[in-house]
């Protein structure tokens, strides 16, 4: 019978932005583009993720198929041109053209 021994890591807490950054290498990030733009992504800085939760607690953010945007977002994919952000969900990039969120709504 084959044992497994539980390593020594200390991982990052479940809903913490490290644990995001760890769990998508760097090079993932170089091939995902916007489904709708075609543009490259990389991951919503702390500043501007707290402006769309911001945002989010009040109620003011639809995706792009309108639906109103409830759930707190714990990390999220930009678009390089800053036009559009994509929800992280367990570490895994939601690249659905109905769930993401065009920026200019925030203006």
């Amino acid at each position: 019978m084959i044992q497994f021994q539980k390593n020594n890591l200390d991982y990052p807490k479940k809903n913490s932005q490290k644990r995001y950054n760890i769990a998508m290498d760097k090079y993932l990030l170089t091939i995902l583009q916007c489904p709708i733009s075609k543009k490259g992504l990389n991951f919503l800085k702390k500043d501007q993720l707290a402006k769309i939760n911001s945002a989010i607690e009040s109620r003011k953010l639809l995706s792009h198929s309108g639906t109103l945007v409830v759930k707190h977002l714990d990390a999220a994919l930009i678009t390089d041109d800053g036009k559009r952000i994509y929800p992280v969900n367990d570490g895994i990039p939601v690249l659905l053209e109905e769930e993401s969120i065009g920026l200019e709504q925030l203006t």
